[in-house]
């Protein structure tokens, strides 16, 4: 007894040492965990065609996964941040008024919302443009000094993805043997060990080509219908509304409805028609015809639960919150149901 409890304290106490030696890196070892669950069929199909082959299969995978995904990836990210340098210039500049465009949309209101934005104090902007200039001038100022940070930064970034692509070749050649010995070292029985991971591994998939896919689609729309009306930076929104598109309820209409709002009480009245009927029919509607389809009603959590976790993912993981968040949350539900599930069958 005294030789057991002393094992259970080395094992935890080596596990969070190592736990705390990937801390660092642990957006590189969650993303490549997650690659290679969701390539793994994939990468099993290739292996299907050349049998004993696995350091090749697991190879051609990773060269997929980086003209796929790690390329478009990098290159969306580095225009996303030559077109909001150019916002912050075109705005310090003045040639982008804030405080003109909002009087112009506050004086197509009725009367009776003018009057409630004059009640509630937030009528009259124009006061604003001094602060709004200065702060996008300090922002602007501060890049320099700060050049060694983003280069520090950019560094920081390139070894994460070269460690996250080195560990999922190996995850991708390996993986059968780890999840044998992962189901051995699991403390559970093989009832609730079985459910939650299969539990784990649908919500994962089900979640990046659902979810992920889907929002990509939808904020690739929405910037393609924005580019086709000639709203500044449309690159920056289309990738606001993938985001935002990975929260159910909400989605990609925060920014396409305002938009289309804006245009139609500011004199482009057809313009804001289009983009309104546009995001309805076309943006939104993709959600309901193609999320259903990649996702499955097996890995199907409730929205609010979806939106809950997702948020809260992203406030505690960062970026790997839009996985793990739902991905937690699922696990949540799936033990639950699974121990209430044995402790009221009749066996129990």
């Amino acid at each position: 007894m005294q030789n057991d409890r002393i094992s259970i304290i080395l094992i935890t106490l080596a596990t969070l040492a190592f736990a705390w030696v990937l801390w660092p890196f642990f957006g590189a070892v969650f993303w490549a965990t997650t690659l290679a669950i969701v390539f793994t069929p994939l990468y099993r199909q290739l292996l299907s065609h050349m049998p004993g082959r696995k350091n090749l299969a697991s190879l051609i995978m990773i060269l997929s996964i980086i003209v796929l995904i790690v390329l478009p990836s990098l290159a969306i990210i580095a225009a996303v941040i030559r077109e909001l340098s150019a916002l912050f210039a075109s705005i310090q500049s003045g040639e982008i008024n804030l405080p003109q465009m909002y009087q112009q949309a506050l004086g197509s209101l009725p009367s009776w919302a003018q009057r409630t934005a004059h009640d509630i104090g937030i009528a009259d902007l124009a006061s604003a443009q001094d602060g709004l200039t200065g702060m996008f001038g300090d922002m602007a100022g501060s890049i320099a000094p700060r050049a060694l940070l983003i280069g520090q930064g950019t560094v920081k970034t390139f070894i994460s993805v070269c460690v996250m692509l080195y560990l999922s070749f190996f995850l991708l050649r390996d993986g059968d043997k780890l999840l044998k010995r992962l189901k051995l070292a699991i403390p559970l029985t093989a009832a609730l060990r079985d459910v939650l991971l299969a539990k784990f591994t649908l919500t994962v998939r089900a979640t990046v080509k659902g979810d992920i896919f889907v929002a990509v689609l939808q904020g690739g729309l929405g910037g393609l219908g924005f580019w086709f009306l000639g709203i500044h930076a449309a690159l920056l929104w289309m990738v606001l509304m993938m985001l935002l598109s990975l929260l159910p309820v909400f989605g990609a209409a925060v920014i396409w409805a305002p938009v289309a709002i804006y245009m139609m009480i500011t004199g482009m009245v057809w313009q804001g028609i289009g983009l309104m009927a546009y995001g309805v029919l076309v943006i939104s509607l993709i959600d309901n015809i193609a999320r259903p389809y990649l996702v499955g009603q097996s890995a199907k959590i409730p929205d609010y639960v979806v939106l809950i976790s997702t948020i809260g993912g992203i406030a505690s993981f960062g970026i790997q919150g839009f996985v793990a968040g739902p991905v937690i949350a699922a696990m949540f539900i799936a033990v639950w149901s699974t121990v209430t599930s044995l402790e009221t069958s009749p066996s129990a």
